[in-house]
């Protein structure tokens, strides 16, 4: 007999345990839609101008982008489950295989740790098209066919999966509650877009980040470094740098893994819960650089006008949202042959 969650169909009881394979899944869920992925993992100058592109071209954007009949899995559920319910951790790789890392499943079951990984999704697949909504795809999944408990719910990667992981970590807080990232990662406002505020503040005091890497894997960790302190810079300090000694640009070995999900797994660290003098700097820069938009508009320099304003939307994202989307209606007006 199954129990009725919010949305979700939960039932555990007569659910498949240990190294799980060719899953498929069927349900779809508002987090993977196309709508939320635009809200959530694209800026809104970008968003605005593909919903405009569609709307001329008579372009219908799907409801979902994923077929799910033709999308294959795979999974370790541990056999022990806590009295809490599972934890959850969708783990993207930068290959196509759908497999568990070797050597993981004992430390998964030593964590309570149910990991699903899908296929089709390594570095050569589409973001918006196929990874991103592939890998929220698989969390509710699981979550509907297995009790999972929603506050140990994690996004992990390796590679260019780790630095999907971070995407997905920014934009969906109220889903994942933490990150491990395994050897990639990338820099907020830069090539991680900021959703809107309200899910940036919950990322900002809701999560965590636990960047692991090969202590010879040089490039990534100066990239680990520059991660981090980008989300310092956005007011996120709940973050851990991990290094495994003698190792490269590898998969984590098992006891490395077992550190890092300790980490992630860590109770949050006393501090200011609501960092709001961080989060008034950032407001002030911000509200500066719209109104220096918005003069360059009134003076009729729409060139300099549309490149600050993309230069504000790459780096401020959802923060500048609706304010920069109203800037943007207005230069197209005012680009707009008269008649």
């Amino acid at each position: 007999m199954c129990l009725m969650s919010v949305a979700l169909a939960v039932c555990a009881a007569d659910a498949a345990t240990g190294a799980l394979e060719n899953l498929v899944f069927s349900q779809y869920a508002g987090p993977s839609s196309s709508a939320e992925l635009l809200r959530r993992l694209v800026t809104p100058l970008n968003a605005w101008r593909l919903r405009e592109h569609a709307a001329a071209g008579h372009i219908d954007i799907t409801e979902q982008p994923v077929d799910l009949s033709r999308q294959r899995f795979a999974a370790y559920v541990p056999v022990h489950m806590p009295p809490q319910g599972y934890a959850l951790l969708v783990f993207v790789p930068p290959w196509n295989e759908a497999k568990v890392p070797p050597g993981w499943a004992g430390v998964l079951e030593r964590h309570g740790m149910i990991l699903v990984t899908a296929a089709g999704i390594g570095n050569d697949a589409n973001l918006l098209d196929r990874r991103d909504p592939v890998a929220l795809l698989a969390a509710t999944n699981m979550m509907a066919r297995y009790r999972v408990d929603p506050s140990r719910v994690y996004i992990g990667g390796f590679s260019g999966g780790s630095r999907v992981a971070l995407r997905l970590a920014v934009g969906y807080p109220d889903l994942f509650r933490g990150a491990l990232l395994e050897a990639g990662s990338d820099a907020l406002g830069d090539l991680v877009p900021l959703p809107p505020r309200a899910l940036l503040e919950q990322f900002q005091t809701g999560s965590r980040v636990v960047y692991l890497t090969g202590q010879q894997d040089t490039a990534n960790q100066e990239a680990d470094r520059r991660s981090r302190s980008s989300l310092r810079d956005w007011c996120m300090e709940n973050t851990d740098l991990r290094s495994i000694p003698w190792m490269g640009h590898d998969i984590a070995p098992p006891n490395a893994l077992e550190g890092a999900l300790a980490s992630l797994e860590a109770p949050r660290p006393p501090g200011d819960a609501q960092p709001t003098a961080c989060r008034l700097r950032i407001a002030n820069e911000l509200d500066k650089a719209l109104e220096d938009v918005a003069t360059l508009i009134e003076a009729g320099d729409s060139a300099a006008a549309t490149k600050q304003l993309d230069a504000l939307d790459h780096r401020y994202g959802g923060l500048a949202a609706p304010r920069s989307v109203e800037l943007a209606s207005r230069l197209q007006r005012a680009a707009a042959p008269s008649h």
